[in-house]
């Protein structure tokens, strides 16, 4: 009966490690290059607030103000508003307090189908186009890919991240500004403040079932054991970068979809970025784009993907890649 065990168990053993194997093989063959960092000719530009084209500047220009915020939005005309006017109030309260201070929010509208864009230019048209911009993606890129988009095209020395669904209160910026502080001395200028939702966690499990629950703790894991170690909450999108550590991730990132937040502080971790992880109040707010079971089945799969390709030289990191 002991021998029967133990011949199970290597053969339990061995068909794991065969799966392993064929997986890696997998992941390796079917592995995408690094997204080509290229703008379609009509993404180069953006229309001022009186409807006239201007070319969009470059994340490797010298930064001309001291915050930009982009905001990726896909179908988002029902939602942004809200986002929008809580950011905008809060920024010019701020910039009256302090006249050196100086904003821009980035809408990047990810191939939306309604009239997103339209929304979004109403407040280039109220504030002018030096504060709010509209990047009009030729086609849907994923939520990573629309950030980096904006990013690419920002002017600020500070970069914050920020969904359009407003689920995050505005002002805990200054949370983040501050957890971005305490990390200084910055190595090569970079460092990045996550917002995190952790602290909620025991509330959120009391409002879930029990599957999700369990789907939750499955993620957390695997984002654990795979990839990014110290970061208890990592799909949070409110995140704030020095321009230099914005640079340096989103440049280096494959993944442009839901699973991008891990690969991008996987990113951060393999070139030593300092991290903040800064607890911030949330809210969640109906229309969520993501389908529980079949979103957290493709990230899981993301996430074993993201390792293995890493792991057999499939994807490697660069130095900093200029956009075409």
């Amino acid at each position: 009966m002991a021998l029967l065990l133990l011949q199970l168990a290597v053969l339990a053993a061995a068909l794991v490690a065969a799966a392993l194997v064929l997986i890696s093989i997998v992941a390796f063959i079917t592995a995408s290059k690094m997204p080509a960092l290229h703008q379609h000719e009509e993404e180069k530009f953006f229309l001022n607030a009186k409807g006239q084209k201007e070319t969009l500047p470059s994340i490797w220009d010298s930064p001309t103000k001291q915050l930009s915020v982009v905001v990726p939005s896909y179908n988002e005309e029902k939602r942004l508003p809200v986002m929008m006017d809580e950011a905008l109030g809060y920024l010019e309260k701020r910039q009256k307090r302090d006249p050196a201070f100086t904003y821009e929010v980035i809408v990047v509208d990810d191939g939306s189908k309604d009239q997103t864009s339209k929304v979004a230019f109403k407040y280039c048209q109220k504030y002018g186009s030096d504060k709010v911009r509209v990047v009009t993606l030729v086609k849907n890129r994923g939520k990573g890919g629309a950030i980096r988009m904006g990013i690419f095209s920002s002017r600020g020395e500070k970069i914050l991240m920020a969904d359009a669904d407003g689920a995050t209160k505005f002002p805990d910026i200054e949370k983040l500004e501050k957890g971005l502080k305490d990390l200084q001395p910055w190595p090569n200028q970079m460092a990045i403040a996550c917002g995190s939702r952790a602290h909620l966690e025991k509330e959120s499990i009391a409002q879930r079932s029990y599957f999700r629950t369990l789907l939750m703790y499955g993620f957390h894991f695997l984002v654990w054991f795979l990839c990014v170690k110290g970061i208890r909450d990592t799909q949070c999108g409110f995140k704030l970068f020095t321009r230099e550590a914005a640079s340096r991730t989103f440049s280096s990132l494959h993944i442009e979809r839901w699973a991008f937040d891990v690969e991008l502080l996987y990113i951060a971790q393999f070139f030593k970025i300092p991290i903040a992880e800064i607890a911030v109040n949330w809210t969640e707010i109906e229309g969520s784009k993501l389908v529980p079971f079949w979103s957290w089945l493709q990230m899981g799969k993301d996430l074993l993907f993201i390792r293995l390709r890493y792991l057999t030289g499939a994807w490697r990191l660069e130095q900093t890649r200029k956009m075409n």
